[in-house]
């Protein structure tokens, strides 16, 4: 079974990825498989200046998943660049660069830091972050902020492929693609986190110290594949679903309803050797339902007249 995928210039092995802020920068987990195995890794998300993140607790079980309020901590760019990316680089690991900035010209700045990168094969641009410069408000729940991010890195990205990851707190997801679409995006990822919370009644306060944080895991699989469904069928740019994919069926899925890849998250810390197991389990079931290609599969759902 051919399982390459190629789109908007970006080629991978294979459509399982990982997804940010879950498998750190990809050397963490060589110890659990081989990385250039998988389609690509995509980094946890980089700022221009290393960020601390948000104060403990910040990650919390729920029944099907998790929330987490991590906070975008990473060591900043450069530090990734320096440190992990010549070891990815020697592997031959297909790396995506997750960007996180809190307005559109830092946004293009961070881009340019990376687009001469040789070994960083694409951007996927984080507008679930706030708009310092707006009052706070998510890029993500803004069309008109999602275009001018999207526009800002497309502009400083040189020859790397653009991936804008949507936000499913929204009232209609196609409108936010659309308008990544028309900025530029060569790509889009969705689903980030839901929005959540969770309480202990005998502390009688919050189990995140940020109170609100990002749901993720089997919990909200069925909302990242109606996300998915609705926006392959509104814009004419590739997707990559996720959210909540913990079995080859889960992944199939995705493809059915029309995405290009997928991205693997809260499963990685469930089994660190997931998303190893992973590619072959794919490639087998799509034998085994008599799939004549991963390319014939991709968008075939029959919908009712």
């Amino acid at each position: 079974m051919d399982m390459h995928v190629s789109f908007g210039g970006l080629e991978l092995d294979n459509p399982i990825m990982t997804a940010s802020g879950t498998f750190g920068f990809g050397l963490e987990f060589a110890a659990y498989g081989d990385l250039t195995k998988l389609g690509g890794i995509v980094a946890k998300g980089l700022s221009l200046k290393p960020r601390e993140g948000n104060p403990m607790p910040r990650i919390a079980e729920t029944p099907c998943g998790m929330l987490n309020a991590i906070g975008i901590q990473n060591p900043g760019v450069e530090n990734f660049l320096t440190q992990a990316m010549p070891a990815l680089k020697r592997m031959g690991v297909t790396v995506v660069a997750n960007l996180y900035a809190c307005d559109a010209e830092e946004f293009g700045e961070l881009a340019s830091v990376l687009a001469e990168e040789e070994g960083v094969a694409a951007l996927e641009v984080n507008v679930s972050c706030p708009n310092v410069k707006e009052g706070g408000i998510a890029f993500g729940q803004d069309p008109a902020q999602i275009g001018r991010v999207t526009e800002a890195v497309k502009k400083r990205a040189g020859n790397k492929h653009v991936m804008v990851k949507l936000s499913p707190n929204v009232t209609d997801i196609t409108v936010c693609a659309k308008a990544a679409a028309d900025g530029g995006a060569d790509s889009l990822s969705l689903i980030n986190t839901l929005s959540g919370m969770a309480v202990d009644i005998r502390k009688r306060k919050p189990r995140i110290a940020n109170v609100i944080a990002g749901l993720s895991g089997p919990a909200i699989k069925p909302v990242a594949l109606r996300c998915v469904h609705q926006v392959v069928r509104s814009v004419d740019i590739p997707v990559v679903g996720m959210g909540g994919i913990a079995s080859a069926e889960d992944v199939l899925e995705f493809i059915l309803v029309g995405a290009h890849a997928v991205q693997v998250g809260t499963a990685n810390f469930l089994r660190p050797d997931f998303a190893f197991t992973l590619v072959d389990e794919v490639e087998s079931l799509l034998e085994e339902i008599g799939a004549k290609s991963l390319e014939e599969f991709r968008g075939s759902l029959e919908l009712p007249l």
